[in-house]
């Protein structure tokens, strides 16, 4: 089913659900699309089978707490996930048994973004330490450190050959992951005119275009390739500056941000025009939104976690 305008404004909520007592600070979709997981501020990791529509179990992380999280494989059996309690290391955890298969040590402050190869066992972090860290799966130690020279936030693109770096809140560099330690290959400035803190950055699935989330009242979209602002949306709720996590759709098409008044807001990326206003009755800000890459269902999370599906009429 194509993704259109009519049908971001047919979603309605499917389920909701109340395992949490306090707020979901990350949700991701497994590859496959068939899982979904979310990490709190409760310690929990909650895992909910999409295909079946239930909660599958939650797991603790008490002694460390739980911040970002990720899938590591289309199965859906292992996760990453960063803490926010005791220390910085980033935890590499089976959910088949419980157990820790690695430890990743080296930040030495609070990890502000984790970002998965889409491609093979790499992944990456940005850390308040103002390093980037990159890794793989199969080693305990970090593969290469770069300082871009502020607070980073980062992610891979689609073919996981390039990352980028949003530094300082003002700058975009790409890296080529074969050759990081020569540094940025293209550097953009795409300052905000407001004061604001950047909190996320994404690539679209298509590659062409890069989401700049931020803890103010606007984000902003920019071309891949040259830096160019293609839009800014705004309208939306967030005078507290909450870390709100934005998204696109599978398709690149649109994106999606919920705000302090439980309301998830959807813009056209080809437009840059709103099309879509939804109430969730979310009784808190929506800390994160994530579309499925597989299936047309999205999850939309406060302190409750909630599933969203296209009411389709003749």
């Amino acid at each position: 089913m194509k993704i259109t305008d009519s049908i971001i404004r047919s979603f309605r909520v499917a389920r909701t659900y109340r395992e949490n007592s306090q707020k979901v600070n990350c949700v991701d979709y497994s590859p496959n699309g068939e899982s979904a997981i979310s990490s709190s501020d409760d310690d929990c990791i909650v895992l909910y089978d999409v295909t079946e529509g239930k909660h599958e179990r939650t797991l603790f992380s008490k002694k460390y707490g739980a911040d970002l999280i990720r899938y590591t494989n289309k199965d859906a059996s292992t996760v990453i996930y960063s803490s926010n309690k005791l220390d910085d290391t980033i935890r590499y955890l089976s959910l088949t048994d419980n157990k820790y298969i690695r430890y990743f040590p080296g930040h030495t402050a609070r990890v502000i973004a984790l970002s998965m190869s889409p491609v093979d066992e790499t992944f990456i972090s940005g850390s308040l330490d103002k390093t980037i860290r990159i890794w793989d799966l199969r080693a305990p130690n970090c593969q290469g450190l770069t300082n871009p020279l502020g607070k980073p936030v980062c992610a891979f693109d689609p073919d996981g050959l390039i990352f980028a770096a949003g530094v300082e809140s003002q700058a975009i560099k790409l890296y080529d992951l074969r050759a990081f330690d020569k540094g940025p290959f293209a550097s953009f400035e795409t300052r905000f005119n407001r004061l604001c803190d950047w909190t996320g950055l994404k690539f679209s699935n298509d590659g062409k275009q890069i989401l700049i989330a931020t803890n103010g009242g606007a984000i902003r979209l920019i071309n891949a390739f040259n830096g160019s602002v293609l839009h800014s949306f705004s309208g939306y709720n967030n005078s507290k500056g909450i870390y709100l996590e934005a998204c696109f759709t599978p398709d690149s098409q649109f994106v999606m941000i919920g705000s302090e008044d439980g309301r998830i807001h959807v813009w056209s990326t080809e437009s840059g025009m709103k099309v879509a206003v939804l109430d969730g009755k979310h009784p808190g800000p929506i800390n994160t939104v994530q579309f499925n890459p597989k299936y047309m269902t999205f999850a939309s999370a406060c302190t409750n976690m909630t599933f969203w599906l296209p009411c389709i009429t003749d």
